[in-house]
């Protein structure tokens, strides 16, 4: 059992994925080639957003976003520190200050009700992520970045295609960022991102951003860095798209069928009811989570932990970080597990893994009983 399933996607658009790369191949312009500007247009039109704009990775999609609002050294960025190291490395590299705030104990995501007592006059936005694939309480966020005059931009890297109160992820926030990392809901077959905002302004700096800070050929009105997407990713995720709703719903029957499971059995990551998510992981919480990985290891069965060291204890940030104890994050980083999920997997295959850890799970309670 594969823990993404990539080789059957494949397989469902190998015609259609086919036929792009050979277009590109064809016409030859391998760097802003017409499938740039018919992707952005179609990603675009997806998420509700004026403007979106293909770029490198997801990373870079962050750090695009940042410095088009003008991060500098000694601002300040609120942030998660329970994500992938993306988010962070993006604030620190412009020299600014991720300034950590604890998650929701029910959906992992940042806690909108512990941002406001971290605000300062240096705070200059505020970064949620959208992690597992489900929005942030994005209005209250921007509800607290309104009082105080900051912008808020989304990591959307796992949740693109999620919805939230009748808006796409992407499209809830000052600028959305996405990824299309070859495992996430909409992947290329390599790095690639995209950036979503309404601002006119905000998007010409971006686009002008990801060129290195051009306006026009050799007139460089900014300082940039090299962002752009290559012709064959963005050929990739639109050979993809007429599967792209498809594919979720069948993520929403995986993740359905994993809950009627497990519920009640472990712990799960809740998902709030004005809102979805596309199940980019699915996440349990588990104690013993090392005995457990390694029962179904046995069985024959991948996990992944997302993640297992929160970024203000990391040992490049931790110097960043000091005072920011955020003692949820740090218990659910030694109990997270990923199991197996993705469009293509089975009803029979979830009830393997199920079967699988149910069993696990039922064994380590005993011997803990018996002790």
């Amino acid at each position: 059992m594969d823990f993404i399933d990539l080789k059957s996607q494949y397989q469902a658009s190998r015609e259609l994925i086919n036929e792009r790369i050979q277009r590109v191949l064809d016409h030859g312009q391998y760097i802003m080639g017409p499938e740039v500007a018919e992707l952005e247009a179609a990603l675009a039109s997806y998420t509700g957003a004026r403007h979106c704009i293909t770029v490198a990775s997801g990373t870079e999609a962050l750090l695009i976003a940042l410095m088009a609002l003008g991060v500098k050294p000694g601002d300040e960025v609120i942030t998660t520190p329970f994500t992938f190291i993306a988010t962070a490395e993006a604030i620190v590299l412009l020299g600014a200050t991720p300034v950590f705030v604890d998650i929701d104990p029910v959906t992992c995501n940042l806690d909108p009700g512990q941002i406001e007592a971290q605000i300062t006059a240096r705070t200059r936005a505020i970064l949620p992520v959208s992690l597992y694939g489900q929005p942030a309480d994005m209005d209250e966020i921007n509800a607290i970045a309104a009082r105080h005059g900051l912008a808020v931009v989304e990591d959307g890297a796992q949740s693109f295609g999620a919805d939230y109160r009748g808006r796409k992820s992407g499209n809830l926030s000052t600028i959305g960022c996405t990824s299309f990392f070859p495992s996430k809901p909409l992947g290329c077959y390599g790095d690639g991102g995209a950036l979503f905002t309404s601002d006119d302004d905000l998007a010409r700096a971006m686009r002008e951003i990801r060129v290195h800070g051009q306006s026009r050929r050799y007139v460089h009105t900014r300082v940039g860095v090299g962002g752009r997407m290559d012709t064959l990713q963005c050929a990739i995720v639109l050979a993809k798209l007429p599967l792209f709703d498809w594919e979720l719903r069948q993520r929403q029957r995986a993740a359905a069928t994993y809950a009627a499971r497990l519920d009640g059995q472990v712990a799960l990551v809740g998902v709030r009811p004005d809102r979805s998510s596309v199940h980019a992981q699915y996440t349990v919480r588990l104690e013993q989570r090392g005995a457990l990985q390694q029962a179904l290891q046995a069985a024959g069965i991948p996990t992944a932990v997302h993640y297992p060291v929160p970024v203000h204890m990391q040992p490049a940030y931790a110097s960043l970080s000091a005072g920011a104890g955020c003692p949820v994050a740090r218990a659910y980083a030694d109990e997270v597990m990923s199991l197996p999920m993705g469009p293509y997997l089975t009803d029979e295959d979830i009830h393997k893994v199920c079967d699988a850890l149910l069993h696990a799970v039922a064994a380590c309670r005993q011997e803990a009983a018996t002790a």
